[in-house]
């Protein structure tokens, strides 16, 4: 990831709004009246999705430290509707997924960026800085291939009251769209989603029919791969 004394001395709206995904720890909560202040600077939100976005500082910077992590790792790191990974979204346990890791990290490598360890390419605070990088008219492209997923997300958020969906509305504003109402799937339970199926008994417990059984062709919206990461 870009180092956060590099995101305070260059305005972007797109780094801060990477900045206020990650995990909220003592160091990134340390930069919040900078972001503020960026974010107000640079002008690119609208008013209101500005009040929003400073709501959403004021309360990382207000509330209980083990709270709020705590907070966010039960919202974007125990389910696929709000996942942060965007392939998640996109390949979910597919094959498809490997090879697009591999194409969005070669592109990273060929802009001179460089994942932090134990980073995801497709983690979206390395994308948004990946975006944040490139020239305005390609980096509003590259906001709208991704507008499909920041929606779905934006309504996940809001459908839990989250104050992280203000940065998702941010994020389809900069790509020129406009939020829109989506039927959200009903997620099973994280042990459901993880437990073994009985041996014999189907090749797998998502998507796969036992045998003898119709099964069910699932087509998903692909993503340009080139997307990205961090410095």
């Amino acid at each position: 990831m870009l180092g956060f004394s590099k995101l305070v001395s260059s305005p972007g709206s797109l780094r801060v709004l990477a900045a206020l995904l990650t995990y909220p720890d003592a160091e990134m909560r340390g930069y919040l009246p900078e972001m503020r202040e960026l974010l107000g600077r640079e002008a690119a939100l609208s008013a209101g999705r500005l009040i929003e976005l400073e709501a959403l500082i004021a309360a990382l910077a207000s509330a209980d430290a083990l709270d709020t992590e705590a907070r966010y790792v039960e919202l974007f790191d125990r389910g696929r509707a709000t996942s942060l990974h965007l392939f998640e979204h996109v390949h979910g346990d597919s094959r498809d997924r490997g090879p697009a890791m591999i194409d969005l990290a070669q592109t990273y490598e060929k802009a001179g960026l460089h994942l932090a360890p134990g980073e995801l390419p497709d983690y979206l605070p390395a994308v948004l800085e990946f975006v944040s990088t490139q020239p305005p008219g390609e980096a509003r492209a590259f906001l709208g291939e991704m507008a499909h997923i920041f929606n779905a997300l934006f309504n996940a958020l809001q459908e839990r009251a989250s104050p992280y969906a203000s940065v998702l509305g941010a994020l389809l504003e900069l790509a020129g769209e406009q939020a829109r109402p989506v039927k959200l799937a009903v997620e099973p339970p994280l042990d459901d989603t993880w437990a073994e199926p009985p041996v014999f008994d189907g090749c797998s417990s998502q998507g796969q029919a036992r045998p003898g059984q119709p099964q069910p062709i699932r087509i998903i919206r692909g993503i340009n791969a080139r997307q990205g990461v961090s410095s």
